[in-house]
């Protein structure tokens, strides 16, 4: 399971990778394999805002849906254009081109309450 240690994580297996104050936003490697194949990604792509905690959009996977959860509050600058048409990236490449959204973020002490990659590892039993 790769879990890289330069992310912060949410306990609902999203991932957040902090440059400045702009975050990259996905689902965790876990999170995808216990999805399954993800068939489409749905994130309004009116939205310009999110906050931390609360839903900004859904997965499809064959078997199921899951909602997305934003771990910090922010605007949004970008929906990751590929995923329309390749929602598998998902699958293939989570911390990299299957990343979901791009936000600014507002209130950096937020930060403090997302997992490190040792507390997320003891979260799913790795």
């Amino acid at each position: 399971m790769n879990i890289p240690d330069n992310l912060k994580y949410t306990k609902d297996h999203e991932w957040l990778k902090v440059e400045g104050n702009t975050g990259l936003i996905g689902i965790t490697d876990f999170a995808q394999s216990e999805l399954g194949d993800i068939v489409f990604v749905d994130v309004d792509p009116e939205i310009t805002e999110v906050k931390a905690g609360e839903a900004f959009g859904t997965l499809e996977a064959v078997k199921t849906v899951s909602d997305l959860f934003s771990p910090v509050s922010g605007k949004v600058l970008e929906i990751n254009p590929k995923l329309e048409d390749e929602p598998q990236l998902i699958n293939e490449d989570p911390y990299g081109e299957g990343w979901i959204i791009k936000v600014e973020i507002s209130d950096a002490s937020e930060l403090d309450n997302l997992l490190d990659s040792n507390a997320y590892k003891a979260l799913i039993g790795q």
